[in-house]
């Protein structure tokens, strides 16, 4: 059992390091700006998303409902466990809505 045990954490091992990337040279990372709505609520969008994604993360999801909006948000509570408040939870959705929204409820 130990030889199945020692040969499965080598051949591991040898397979995590040569997937390694190796450069010689400069590696350039290319820096994306994006267009911040500034508004109320954006301190709470600040300290509760944009400590874990970039707002990248939210031009992608396009102009939505607030309904989408608060599915995000609760879902980044529930199955992310974001450590926010029910009131930064509404802040964030009502900013998101607000700035990025569609205009719908649902």
């Amino acid at each position: 059992m130990k030889k199945y045990i020692i040969s499965a954490v080598t051949a591991l091992t040898l397979t995590t390091t040569s997937l390694l990337a190796q450069v010689n040279g400069q590696v350039s990372v290319p820096y994306i700006s994006y267009e911040v709505k500034m508004g109320k609520g954006f301190d709470a969008v600040q300290a509760n998303c944009l400590t874990c994604h970039s707002f990248g993360y939210v031009i992608n999801q396009g102009r939505q409902s607030r309904a989408h909006w608060k599915e995000k948000v609760d879902k980044m509570i529930y199955a992310f466990k974001a450590p926010m408040t029910q009131e930064d939870a509404d802040t964030v959705t009502e900013y998101l809505y607000r700035y990025y929204g569609n205009g719908k409820e649902k």
